[in-house]
């Protein structure tokens, strides 16, 4: 087991990471916005479990490998900007439809909105190498199983992305619950989503860096 020591500058840094601006919280701020907390809280737990899966895939050597292959590595990317790309779309397409059916007919499946940030998580590559660079350096040889160690430090990552996520999609929703009383500002919380999630699939395209 990693030493409290550890554990406290480890969930200092994640706390540091996971804060800044980036695509994770980008995303959970868009759909909060525009269809409210449960749905920016769903794609909080979704990119938090995403995230460990990319602790297992480090502790597996999976995103070693991924690194050592650029066409495998350049692969997952596009299939990522792809995904979130089609996401945007749906969301510039919606007119406000996304908002008005979210307040008409009833709250949308949360595991939906679960699956939608799992997905956008899992398969961005430089998440996968992130993991691969920063976990090993919390892991000291001498504190028993290195497995377990990776695994512990996992959970401890994905139970403050799952706070700090949690409490921008309640912030976010709040002030989307405020412009929603004002007429014809729906259609424009979902295309400041779109527009979030396209913003994300180009940037993901135009990174040339595997590392």
């Amino acid at each position: 087991m990693p030493s409290p020591d550890t554990l406290i500058a480890f969930l200092g840094i994640a706390l540091i990471i996971t804060f800044a601006p980036g695509p994770d919280n980008l995303m959970v701020l868009g759909q909060s916005l525009a269809r409210g907390r449960m749905a920016g809280f769903g794609i909080a737990v979704g990119c938090a479990l995403g995230c460990f899966t990319h602790v297992l895939w480090a502790t597996l050597g999976v995103s070693a490998a991924l690194a050592a292959s650029p066409a495998a590595f350049t692969a997952l990317k596009l299939a990522g900007a792809a995904y979130l790309a089609w996401l945007g779309v749906q969301a510039l397409r919606s007119g406000g439809q996304l908002t008005v059916d979210a307040k008409t007919a009833g709250p949308r499946p949360w595991r939906k909105d679960v699956g939608r940030g799992f997905i956008a998580n899992a398969i961005n590559p430089k998440v996968a190498l992130f993991f691969l660079a920063f976990m090993p350096q919390f892991v000291q040889a001498g504190a028993g199983n290195t497995t377990l160690q990776m695994l512990v430090l996992g959970l401890v990552f994905m139970a403050q992305t799952v706070v700090v996520f949690g409490t921008v999609a309640y912030l976010a929703g709040s002030i989307g619950r405020l412009l929603k009383r004002r007429p014809g500002v729906a259609p424009w919380l979902d295309r400041i989503a779109g527009m979030i999630f396209l913003g994300l699939a180009l940037r993901l395209v135009l990174d040339d860096t595997q590392g």
